[in-house]
């Protein structure tokens, strides 16, 4: 790398993609205009660098950007036919790429190239999107900036919204970037510095603005009934509930799962308002394609018994799948993508925390920390206004839009064990740790689970980020402390599908014959399997509820009973066992 615009755009990029206060993951691009040389003629040529389609502002790389001829981008406005067609300018991106390799073009990459100005920050700042969200947001955008900043309506991203910021800028030569209605922030300048200067001062004024004017308690009253309970009680509670919730949000596809109980959920769902604000939606596209339209709230307090908030959930989940199918219906065109699913990937809980799913843990993690931004970006709008997204049906328009489809079909294609968790005991070293290893280059999430938590952490370390491996204590020989261990996992990940019963005797007789001291046959609540004589193999498996003697005949024929054990470990489904409620 030796072009000193595209040196100074990394460091912008990472410096602004860093701060959580400035963009969302993943959320946002960047670009900056400048020359180099021709290779064909080795006279110079204006290039426009600018963040691909994917990626992350705050770890951003030469290879995560797109090189345009900027005069090929810039003629493109003669060729545009409106509104109607836009999608096919992402295509034509295409013809204005200068070189080999880089990442693809994104749907924002006209904002870039169409505004007449050498650097562009376009940003999803938590402040910004509740100006942007507000329901009187273009006089809240005058209150705050006065002509420094200007507003720009709604309208989803693309070629049109490129020449609209265009127009405004050269409108408002005094303006140092806009608020776009429902989106986000976008700033502008002839230096990478300039340019950096002017979105921090867009993202800080409207923090300071939202703290000086707004209301001390946008939320409403507080709902005792809703406050959160005691740390060690709120996580043997969401221990307890989420298997069952991973299940319910698997229906379609296998998620896994990540938990959030940080103050700022824990607040929200303490409030009076919460049901309301939160069956509003989401409002900027980053947010609702991953959190989707609206999440799924549990309407029970959190001390309800356990029973009780079983059958509740089971009853929303029914619910909440009918309306997105009725969601679906009304917004989708003869030519729409087919429903991805109807699960919901955000399950909020009262006094307990927020769930989210998603097809790794990258992913559940992600959508969990967007709909944490959606909590402050409700706050923020409510605080000086009322919270308006954009409606239903434009945030369908970019849910099923055939470009984010095209988006998801050039996805990696899944790993053999993608979105499954797998527990193995005795992982820290030797047997267990290389099976560890394996499971997780299969795309599984590995738990590894030893005698030494020191030893197991440091192998998980070695294995990947704890959005892949994480290390757990565990002494096989004590059914507390394995039952700790699958709470644990069911924290990290949202239960079990895989045990590799690594550590422990080797003791030679058959499974039938034997229970958990190894002294004698295990105590069936049913009667022995008929197939007994023609058993091939057996196996246990833990459904989350019960313990299951699973029994193989030489037909490969499975049956099962449960086995008498503690009552509260926790795990998943495998192997086809069970009624599917747990995901398996």
């Amino acid at each position: 790398m030796t072009n000193l615009a595209v040196q100074q755009l990394l460091t912008r990029s990472n410096t602004l993609g860093a701060d959580p206060r400035n963009t969302n993951y993943a959320g946002g691009n960047t670009s900056a205009a400048g020359t180099d040389t021709d290779p064909v003629t080795g006279h110079p040529v204006e290039l426009l660098w600018v963040k691909g389609s994917g990626g992350d502002l705050g770890t951003l790389t030469e290879s995560g950007l797109a090189v345009l001829r900027l005069d090929r981008l810039r003629a493109l406005v003669h060729v545009y036919p409106g509104v109607e067609r836009e999608d096919e300018m992402v295509a034509a991106f295409d013809y204005c790429l200068h070189g080999r390799g880089g990442a693809a073009p994104s749907i924002d990459t006209a904002m870039h190239g169409l505004v007449p100005a050498a650097h562009v920050d376009h940003l999803h700042p938590d402040s910004g999107i509740a100006l942007a969200t507000a329901a009187d947001g273009e006089e809240l955008t005058r209150r705050c900036y006065g002509d420094r900043v200007v507003w720009v309506p709604w309208r989803r991203p693309g070629f049109q919204l490129g020449l609209d910021i265009a127009e405004v800028q050269r409108a408002n030569p005094n303006a140092i970037g806009c608020i776009l209605g429902g989106h986000g922030v976008t700033a502008w300048a002839e230096t990478s510095a300039q340019c950096q200067a002017n979105s921090l001062e867009i993202i800080r004024t409207a923090e300071d603005f939202l703290a000086t004017h707004g209301r001390p308690d946008p939320f409403g009253d507080r709902l005792p009934d809703n406050a959160a309970l005691p740390e060690a009680e709120r996580r043997a509670r969401a221990a307890a509930l989420f298997p069952l919730l991973r299940g319910l949000a698997s229906t379609d596809r296998p998620q896994v799962g990540h938990l959030t109980d940080s103050d700022v959920v824990l607040d929200f769902l303490a409030s009076s308002e919460h049901p309301r604000l939160a069956a509003l939606g989401t409002s900027c596209p980053d947010h609702f394609l991953r959190t989707k339209v609206r999440p799924m709230i549990l309407d029970l307090p959190p001390n309800a018994p356990l029973a009780d908030v079983t059958t509740r959930l089971r009853e929303l989940h029914v619910a909440y799948r009918a309306e997105y199918a009725d969601y679906y219906a009304r917004h989708a065109a003869p030519d729409s993508p087919a429903m991805r699913g109807a699960d919901p990937a955000i399950v909020l809980v009262p006094g307990v925390g927020m769930f989210s799913f998603g097809a790794n843990k990258q992913t559940a993690r992600v959508a969990g920390e967007f709909y944490v931004n959606a909590i402050n970006v409700m706050r923020g709008a409510e605080s000086v206004s009322t919270y308006a997204p954009i409606n239903e049906a434009e945030k369908f328009r970019i849910e099923y839009w055939a470009l984010e489809e095209a988006k998801l079909a050039r996805m990696p294609k899944p790993k053999p064990l993608a979105s499954r968790v797998a527990l193995v005991t005795g992982a820290a070293s030797g047997i267990g740790r290389a099976i560890a290893v394996r499971l997780a280059a299969e795309g599984a999430c590995v738990v590894v689970a030893d005698l030494d938590l020191s030893k197991a952490t440091a192998a998980a370390a070695e294995i990947g980020t704890s959005d892949v491996a994480i290390g757990v204590c565990a002494d096989v020989s004590d059914s507390s402390a394995v039952a700790t261990a699958f709470a644990d996992t069911a924290l990290a990940f949202g239960g079990v599908d895989l045990v590799v019963n690594n550590a422990g005797l080797s003791i030679s007789k058959p499974l039938l014959e034997t229970n958990r001291a190894g002294l004698g046959p295990p105590r069936l609540r049913s009667a022995e399997d008929p197939r007994r004589e023609r058993i091939s193999s057996e196996f246990v498996v833990h459904t989350g509820r019960e313990l299951w003697l699973v029994l193989v005949d030489g037909e490969h024929n499975p049956a099962a009973a449960p086995v008498d054990h503690d009552e509260g470990t926790l795990g998943q489904c495998c192997g086809g066992v069970g009624d599917g409620e747990y995901g398996g």
